[in-house]
């Protein structure tokens, strides 16, 4: 039996709006069948401003869009992209910016924004805000970019004893960003210059805090127990695992689960055509035509039709009657009366 050949990258995507009345994260995973790279977006809208979904949307588009239009320039371009992740963070909050000062009403509204570019095992990462990036290998659970938010020093109170650990977990400054893309000065990003480098078996979870409802001992536990499910299957668990919790308080949880399944050799990278370069072997060549030269276009392609629409000249027999004064034996149509011959045929 003929089996196609494994992806290079396994991934699924999950999305749940929780306890919200409204769904405020947005994502977007790419990873077509037959390439070597593949890219990740995501970002968790602000709750409880104005507008959070539209701005999550908005930062979405713009960094994908950018990045897909990258995306040709990957292979030959790889040390760039932490250039590429970061221009398109910053025309997305440009984007932002000019919402604001369109609808003054949604001014506050802010997203954040976690961006991965994976070419073959290598991995280049942007985060700005608190939407966590972790890393699953060998039993082992890390997250690795910086949670932009309270969090971080309110744990660290709890840990110097400054803070009780209960009053530490619910802690109503918890959640209060120290960087968004809300279209004002970005705080802070994290976006390292080198790549991580993933090895087989190796899963990656990029997700909004929404799945951090979850302790983390928990996630770590199903990604251990899950390891050898496929990308789909992992997700599924992790999102019964947030409904088994029934936290009437649950956020919006968005997130993607990206496992590698090999490391072979690339046999052919994709890349951008160079600037001028024209193809000479096409058998076909895509053309733009005026719409006068339709019916021209369609008459060539159906000879059939040409001959249909041309006139034909109409063969009739002839016979001869005589000859003129000059020798030569005259002919007219057979059809012709003989008065009509006998007149000179007027």
């Amino acid at each position: 039996m003929w089996r196609s050949p494994e992806p290079r990258f396994d991934v699924a995507s999950a999305i749940c709006q929780g306890g919200r009345d409204y769904q405020e994260d947005a994502i977007v995973a790419d990873f077509p069948f037959g390439a070597d790279s593949g890219v990740v977006v995501l970002a968790d809208g602000m709750g409880g401003h104005a507008a959070g979904d539209v701005a999550s949307k908005i930062v979405v588009t713009e960094v994908y869009s950018e990045l897909k239009f990258q995306s040709a320039n990957f292979t030959d371009f790889e040390t760039e992209i932490p250039q590429y992740l970061t221009a398109a963070a910053v025309n997305a909050n440009n984007v932002v910016r000019e919402h604001v000062m369109e609808n003054p009403d949604t001014r506050g509204m802010g997203a954040t924004l976690v961006s991965l570019v994976l070419i073959e095992n290598r991995m280049f990462w942007m985060s700005i805000g608190d939407s966590p990036l972790y890393h699953f290998r060998a039993g082992k659970m890390q997250q690795l970019n910086e949670d932009h938010s309270m969090a971080p020093q309110i744990d660290f109170m709890v840990k110097s004893g400054l803070l009780d650990p209960e009053a530490g977990k619910n802690h109503p400054d918890r959640n209060c960003l120290t960087s968004v893309i809300l279209g004002d000065r970005v705080a802070k990003s994290d976006c390292p210059k080198t790549p991580f480098e993933l090895q087989v078996g190796d899963i990656v979870v990029v997700s909004s805090d929404g799945l951090q409802y979850l302790e983390e001992d928990k996630i770590q536990k199903i990604l251990h127990r899950y390891r050898r499910k496929k990308a789909a299957e992992i997700a599924g668990y992790l999102l019964e695992a947030i409904e088994a919790l029934a936290d009437p308080d649950q956020d919006n949880c968005t997130f993607s689960v990206i496992k590698l399944n090999h490391n072979k050799p690339v046999i052919r990278a994709i890349r951008a055509k160079p600037v001028g370069h024209v193809e000479t072997h096409a058998a076909t060549i895509t053309r733009v035509v005026e719409s006068e030269d339709v019916e021209q276009v369609a008459q060539k392609a159906n000879p059939a039709d040409v001959a249909a629409k041309s006139p034909i000249k109409e063969v009739k027999p002839v016979k001869k009657v005589g000859e003129d004064d000059s020798g030569k034996t005259q002919e007219v149509d057979e059809a012709t009366p003989p008065a009509k011959i006998a007149a000179g045929g007027k």
